[in-house]
């Protein structure tokens, strides 16, 4: 029996979880899926073009490049804390109505940040962008948990990630060279037209579903405790160098508190936002864990080496576009092939071993200085912990109820892409430090360093786990 089928009760497709009855519409599987794959398309564009184009952006709007690394931080802290919500509310009012609003808000605040001139309004508006990412992220796979029947939901995904990806491979370019030859600003202004497109695939495309099981209402308190809580904690690790102290680890505290808090009234809540028995799910928690550390590790790599290429190196933003060409076609590649070898191979230890990849290449790219190490390197680091990361959002679709399809990935996007968010931040500040003392370039290097040994620890430490706790069954499954 291979991983992803572990739980085969779990996945009928007739748990009440579709809009209509009797008569609800056969789903359209074509349309679904390139409605799905557009979806993730516009997230992963954004945040992949708009990284490179953060030096010029800073230089434009008078700033410096730490600072407004909020625009992808604060981005994707924004994105977490909507995960949670946004991947219920689809389960509550209906995936498709809840897909149509994400687009919308997605592509509104991309426009509002493309025609801003002020630092403090474009990153007020990529958090609202973070929202709307934050909805379309976890109903793009819900919808596809939902069309498709069991034994092709993983490939499905798989393929929805693989053409989403091509976002991956154009990003850098595109925001490089866009950036460079135009402006920074039709990076976001790009978002408008392709979210519009999206909108009317979904509308002639998904059908709407929801959870039949569950009324429809949605614990606010939840949501307003788990929101706030990242955002204090993330908050106070961004201005630990310029606060005291005791401020940062103050407000560090009450975000803690205020998700304690959360936890607590999820078990007690009657209809919680989080069902926490999910998490003695134990394939689901170990596959988030492992893709946690696989996106940790790249979204931290793809931020250090920016630094070096723009601005220890001195590439230009394009050059430094194709340059990171390496890691973004070979995450691509690895996308789609994430749904294939999950139902050929056990997942988390397939997890383990590209993770361990993606360490080895982190580690090649750690030594810059020239395109011998870069190249080979980034390669290796994108494919390794592209489908490090991928993986899980194939793996944990299908260990759990088809009805808490949205819940579930809300919770796997939201600690994956969450933690890696706050570890941004983090090495922001900790690059900044460390900078003064042993000069930018090494201060990067060492911390990518530091990185890609780390997670290879923890893929290795949690293959092992995976071992123990699940060990590999003797025949496959019928």
């Amino acid at each position: 029996m291979q991983f992803g089928r572990l739980h085969p009760k779990h996945h009928g497709k007739d748990h009440g979880i579709r809009s209509g009855d009797h008569g609800a519409p056969q789903p359209r599987l074509g349309l679904t899926l390139i409605a799905a794959s557009l979806c993730i398309f516009v997230v992963q564009l954004d945040f992949l073009a708009l990284n490179l184009a953060l030096p010029r952006m800073a230089s434009e709007l008078g700033t410096t490049t730490t600072d407004l690394q909020w625009v992808i931080s604060g981005y994707m802290l924004a994105l977490a804390a909507a995960l949670i919500p946004g991947g219920r509310l689809g389960d509550i009012l209906g995936r498709k109505r809840m897909l149509l609003i994400g687009l919308a808000l997605f592509g509104i605040c991309s426009l509002a940040a493309g025609l801003s001139s002020e630092p403090s309004i474009v990153i007020v508006m990529r958090i609202a962008q973070g929202v709307g990412a934050g909805v379309l992220f976890p109903l793009a796979i819900a919808v596809l948990t939902d069309a498709y029947p069991q034994d092709r939901t993983m490939r499905a995904i798989g393929n929805a990630y693989g053409i989403g990806a091509v976002a991956l491979a154009l990003g850098p370019v595109f925001g490089g060279g866009v950036t460079e030859l135009l402006s920074w600003r039709i990076v976001l202004l790009f978002n408008v037209p392709t979210c519009a497109v999206a909108l009317a695939v979904v509308v002639a495309g998904v059908r709407e579903s929801r959870d039949g099981t569950v009324p429809r209402s949605i614990d606010l308190p939840g949501v307003l405790t788990v929101a706030l809580g990242i955002a204090a904690v993330t908050y106070a690790v961004d201005r630990s160098t310029s606060w005291p102290a005791g401020r940062a680890v103050g407000i560090a505290a009450a975000g803690v508190l205020l998700l304690v808090a959360f936890v607590l009234r999820e078990r007690v809540a009657r209809w919680p936002l989080v069902a926490l028995d999910l998490f003695r799910n134990k394939p689901y928690v170990v596959i988030t864990l492992m893709s946690t550390v696989a996106n940790v590790s790249f979204a931290v790599a793809m931020y250090g080496v920016t630094i070096n290429l723009q601005q220890v190196d001195g590439y230009s933003p394009l050059t430094a576009g194709l340059v990171f060409l390496a890691a973004s076609v070979s995450a691509g590649v690895a996308a789609p092939l994430s749904g294939p070898l999950g139902e050929r191979f056990d997942v988390p230890r397939t997890m383990a071993a590209t993770t361990g990849v993606g360490a080895v290449g982190l580690f090649i790219a750690s030594f810059g200085g020239g395109l011998w190490t870069y190249l080979p390197g980034l390669a290796l680091t994108g494919f390794g912990y592209g489908m490090g990361w991928t993986m899980g959002s194939v793996g944990t679709q299908v260990v759990v109820p088809a009805e808490r399809a949205g819940q579930a990935s809300g919770v796997t996007l939201a600690v994956v892409i969450g933690v890696a968010g706050l570890c941004v931040a983090a090495s922001a500040t900790l690059i900044e430090v460390r900078a003064a003392d042993e000069g930018l370039g090494r201060s990067v290097e060492g911390l990518l360093r530091w990185v890609a040994v780390g997670s290879a620890v923890a893929a290795a430490a949690l293959g092992l786990l995976a071992a123990r706790l699940m060990p590999r069954a003797t025949a496959p499954a019928d």
